[in-house]
């Protein structure tokens, strides 16, 4: 830790800020398989070489040390530990991914002196990925659903998504499962209510004890996913607890940081800040996954993450780096104007399509609207992306889409008028309909497919009022109106409190 102190004392003198987060060894693997992945030993050889860990001092011992969770039938959980034992390489897999993590999410729940069972929730939940996004949209190591990220304050934009952020997704799962545990006083009930939401579990427990049945989690009506989740992460408990009785292998991992924060004032692009870090681009990300572009903007007043053993290399290097004169970032933004398109903006920034739509997530088939911002490499930019700039959306053209329909011929009528009316082809209207010419009758009905901009339906996002919102501020945020808002949430009256729970409808 005096090493850090020596560091951060360096770096401020640069504008820039260090701090230990914590969590441990490295990882790098979602996909990879572990026994052959060369990468994967050259990580174990660096670590290796870097501490020798103490059998008896290794963050599972710290784990087994903190556990409080109640057990349930042994019966329920042996059902799901014996999934995870018949496919014990994958359960050494998700064993090896959380080597970067865990540390830090331990340490988290220690201060809060939460049980450290979880700390192993992300098993359940994401397997450890944190780039993991479910077919409900849930994302990262907690699996924040949109709605629920934007109740605890996790940021979704296109230029960054905190669900997947490692240090703040864990900040909000902690958050809201002390929240749960507060109102069941049961963490069996918060996992579930975790899991399935804390309404439906509300109304379980209520139509139990109308019923004068039991509440716990074992009584309760729940759906097939909750009722295995609590028994899936009590199995998980038992394989940390003896790994030897089932032949899982854990990895060592030590008990202390994995990475530090570095808090920027500049921004600074991703390749750059992982060459700095002498890191590997790929590790990199994992510890930063929530970077939706290939820039981090000082504006959004964030962090990165880097590996501890790297600081004083990190630092170093930035000296060095500043004292060229070179920017820490090429990238700027440009405000689509009417008329342009992404491949004529390419070639006014010197790149090609393709890399414009990399650096923005815009799909192959997709327009962006005018009005929009995007992201550019703009090589003579010598100011940083301001906040306005940061916070601007950028929107696609919405998909045309078809529907069917059918149309009589009214007097006057011609297949050529009625083609032009509806935006299609004579032709195809005569194949449709098998017509041998052009002629048609008053009265005669026509079968056509015609396209419609496809229409999203309104969406709603969940809001946590916060100190000094009112209902102008949040619905000029939002882009809907006040009015919108009261009706949405049957409010009659403007006044709102701290902490009062919105739905946004925009």
């Amino acid at each position: 830790m005096i090493a850090f102190k020596h560091l951060a004392v360096i770096i401020a003198g640069l504008g820039w800020s260090l701090s230990a987060a914590a969590s441990d060894f490295v990882d790098l693997l979602g996909d990879i398989t572990i026994e052959n992945d060369e990468f994967v030993r050259s990580v174990e050889l660096r670590e290796a070489q870097r501490t020798r860990i103490n059998p008896d001092d290794t963050i599972w011992v710290t784990i087994r040390r903190g556990f409080g969770l109640s057990d349930l039938p042994e019966a329920v959980v042996d059902k799901e530990l014996e999934r995870y034992t018949k496919a014990l390489p994958y359960t050494e897999q998700m064993a090896f991914r959380a080597r970067m993590y865990l540390y830090f999410i331990v340490s988290e729940t220690q201060k809060r002196a939460m049980p450290t069972e979880l700390a192993l929730l992300p098993f359940v939940e994401s397997a450890f990925q944190p780039e993991a996004l479910s077919r409900s949209k849930a994302a990262g190591l907690w699996q924040f659903l949109p709605s629920t990220g934007d109740i605890f304050d996790l940021r979704q934009s296109s230029w960054r998504d905190d669900r997947l952020d490692v240090v703040e997704s864990t900040r909000a799962a902690l958050d809201y499962l002390q929240y749960l545990h507060n109102q069941f006083e049961d963490w069996h009930l918060a996992l579930a209510a975790y899991n399935c939401g804390e309404g439906y579990i509300r109304r379980a427990v209520a139509a139990n004890k109308a019923k004068g049945k039991p509440t716990d989690f074992m009584s309760l009506p729940l759906p097939t996913e909750t009722s295995r989740y609590v028994p899936k992460l009590l199995a998980i408990k038992k394989l940390i607890q003896e790994p030897e009785r089932y032949g899982l292998k854990l990895p060592a991992i030590a008990n202390e940081p994995y990475f530090v924060r570095v808090n920027k004032n500049r921004d600074l692009d991703l390749e750059t800040a992982a060459q700095l870090a002498e890191t590997d681009l790929q590790e990199f990300r994992l510890l930063n996954p929530s970077f939706n572009r290939p820039v981090v903007v000082a504006a959004h007043q964030g962090s990165i993450l880097i590996p501890a053993a790297k600081a004083d290399a990190f630092v170093s290097n930035l000296i060095n780096w500043q004292a060229t004169g070179k920017p820490l970032s090429n990238w700027s933004t440009h405000t689509v104007k009417k008329g342009e398109t992404l491949k004529t903006i390419a070639k006014r920034y010197g790149m090609t399509e393709d890399e414009v739509r990399a650096a923005n997530k815009i799909p192959k088939n997709r327009r962006v609207q005018v009005g929009s911002t995007i992201l550019v490499k703009d090589a003579h930019a010598s100011q940083d992306i301001q906040v306005a700039e940061a916070d601007s959306a950028m929107r696609l053209v919405p998909l045309p889409t078809t529907r069917r329909i059918t149309y009589r011929v009214r007097s006057g009528d011609t297949l050529s008028g009625i083609a032009s009316r509806f935006g299609v082809k004579a032709a195809d209207i005569r194949k449709q309909n098998r017509l041998k010419s052009n002629t048609i009758k008053v009265g005669q009905r026509l079968r056509l497919t015609v396209r419609e901009v496809q229409r999203s339906g309104l969406r709603k996002t969940a809001y946590r009022v916060k100190r000094g919102d009112t209902l102008y501020t949040i619905a000029q945020r939002h882009r809907t109106s006040v009015s919108a808002i009261m009706d949405e949430n049957r409010l009659q009256t403007k006044n709102l409190k701290p902490g009062q729970r919105l739905v946004i409808p925009h």
